[in-house]
């Protein structure tokens, strides 16, 4: 009897082996699902939140470095659902102080303005203003400095330091040739 299980074990897991390939290699970002925890307008708004923390110069900006999307997804999968309310909230908050300071949309304000409405919200007593622009410029700097161009341009990360060289010569030295 214990021969049938440990066969049947063994085809499970070689058939799991064999199809494991070709179930990995189908991933896209469309088939891993979209990191929508708010809407597209939202998002848009995230990213322009994101490009006032860290602006595009000579290097790239948060928001050329997707840096909204790992936000959004670090709030969607790693955080609780306060979170995820305070991020809508402090959306819309947003959203609300450039209209009343500047009567015109985040979006439409000119870096000047976007820095003044944050630093604004940054210094509120409100209690999701506060949370959601220290929420927002820590998933900011972690992910701009978890980024592909950040570590490999500026960090000069390897993935894999001190390559193994076999067969190198090797100089004899006067200690080594006396013994």
């Amino acid at each position: 009897m214990q021969r049938r299980s440990v066969l049947k074990n063994l085809a499970v897991t070689v058939g799991g082996l064999v199809s494991l390939p070709a179930w990995a290699s189908g991933w896209t970002p469309d088939s891993l699902g979209s990191v929508a925890i708010v809407s597209v307008d939202e998002e848009m708004l995230l990213g322009e939140i994101v490009e006032t923390f860290i602006p595009e110069t000579t290097t790239p900006g948060a928001k050329s470095l997707k840096v909204h999307q790992f936000a959004l997804r670090m709030i969607r999968d790693c955080y609780a659902a306060p979170a995820q309310t305070t991020l809508q909230q402090g959306l819309a908050l947003v959203d609300a102080t450039a209209q009343q300071a500047y009567t015109k949309p985040f979006v439409d304000c000119d870096p000047t303005q976007r820095v003044a409405v944050l630093t604004q919200l940054a210094a509120s007593t409100d209690p999701v203003a506060k949370p959601f622009i220290d929420l927002t410029k820590r998933l900011t700097i972690q992910g701009y400095l978890n980024s592909e161009y950040y570590l490999v341009n500026v960090e000069k990360f390897n993935m894999a330091p001190g390559f193994y060289h076999g067969c190198v010569p090797v100089q004899k030295t006067v200690e080594n040739a006396s013994r």
